[in-house]
């Protein structure tokens, strides 16, 4: 396995696309419950017109032509090939930051805030707020290799990135993520603390005091809704987190053969985390919905993907890291995010430095509010940049 860095160019060969069109036109759809909605899932209508769209007008090439517009790049590590986006600031000295995406995201969430992160000056920002921004895929996820073994948990994911931020270089680093990336992250403040000197998180994780105090002392009405929102999350939107921890071989089997399937499974999860107040339309496009999709479908990644919830919640690292983080902290808290921990939570946890309410927004951040994102990232790395 050669550990070089080696470019990587997205390549999807027109058979696989020429198969997907075909089964599109084959799908079969299931019936549905007179006025149900999306209260039983993705709801039929949508679903259709989605179909309809993928299949008759989405045209892929472009979208391939746009993720091969920033510098990829593969290397080995663990046996296995990982890729990923490397975009260097034209500034010199520039700060490197490791973006990672989450479930059921991709390295595609990041195309909005690549240029102003890299290049601020052309993006309204200071050159102060340059980065260097590595971009990997998660291994198993979109374009890099999935393990072969059980047990490669967030812990194993974030010593993929230091060892990724090693092998290109960087001896002193920053790490943002939400979903997955946020907790792969913050195990890269563990794992790696010589050398990540900072993380930002758009999803912060934290429990309750286990001391016997009062876990809603001091908490204002904010928080207080926030915990409400999450015990809804909880009740009503886990079976996804609870099929794929525990049977994702048996799930992979029908998301990876059905390209419909496939999307009904990811949209759903983009309408009801974003706030887009039950139109998902409003906040992404078909284009960037289907996009994501593809990434899943063309590299038949969807059931390597769901195995991290498996070993994780195995390792017993799903929730907050199982030691406090001393490594500054920036949260940015959007308000249909799924978790939002209160501070006074998050403080027990992390070496909060840095605490954002932002105005709107949902999971995922990147994609849905790229500027809100962007300067937060810049503010809170402004503090440990050195």
């Amino acid at each position: 396995m050669r550990d070089g860095i080696e470019p990587f160019r997205i390549e999807v060969p027109e058979a696989v696309l020429e198969d997907l069109r075909e089964r599109l036109t084959r799908t079969r759809f299931p019936d549905q419950l007179d006025g149900a909605g999306w209260t039983y899932g993705t709801e039929l209508s949508y679903l259709r017109e989605l179909v309809d769209y993928w299949r008759t007008q989405y045209d892929w090439r472009p979208h391939e032509a746009l993720l091969n517009g920033f510098p990829h790049f593969e290397t080995g590590i663990d046996g296995r090939r990982v890729r990923f986006l490397h975009v260097r600031s034209p500034h010199a000295d520039a700060f490197p930051l490791v973006l990672t995406h989450g479930w059921p995201g991709s390295i595609f969430e990041f195309y909005k805030i690549l240029g102003p992160l890299t290049d601020p000056t052309q993006h309204g920002g200071s050159v102060r707020d340059a980065f260097h921004v590595v971009c990997p895929a998660i291994p198993g996820y979109g374009f890099s290799e999935p393990p072969r073994a059980p047990g490669w948990d967030v812990r194993q994911m974030a010593e993929v990135n230091a060892t990724l931020m090693a092998r290109l270089g960087y001896t002193r680093y920053g790490a943002q993520g939400g979903d997955w990336g946020a907790i792969i992250s913050t195990q890269n403040a563990l794992v790696d603390r010589e050398h990540c000197v900072g993380i930002h998180l758009n999803m912060v994780v934290a429990f309750p005091p286990t001391d016997g105090s009062d876990p809603m002392a001091g908490l204002d009405d904010v928080e207080k809704a926030a915990l409400g929102d999450l015990a809804h999350f909880q009740k009503e939107e886990t079976g996804y987190q609870q099929i794929q921890g525990t049977k994702p071989q048996t799930l992979g089997y029908g998301l990876n053969d059905s390209p419909a399937g496939l999307a009904a499974w990811i949209v759903e999860k983009f309408r009801t985390w974003s706030d887009c107040d039950g139109d998902v339309e409003t906040r992404f496009t078909k284009d960037e919905l289907l996009t994501n999709v593809m990434i899943y479908w063309v590299t038949q990644s969807i059931t390597s993907s769901t195995r991290l919830y498996y070993e994780t919640m195995r390792s017993g690292r799903f929730g907050p890291a199982d030691e406090r983080v001393e490594t500054p902290t920036g949260c940015a808290l959007f308000p249909k995010e799924l978790y939002r921990a209160p501070r006074a939570w998050a403080e027990r946890a992390f070496n909060v430095q840095h605490w954002t309410r932002m105005p709107r927004g949902g999971h995922f951040a990147a994609l849905e509010e790229p500027a809100l994102l962007t300067e937060d990232v810049r503010a809170f790395f402004r503090t440990v940049r050195g």
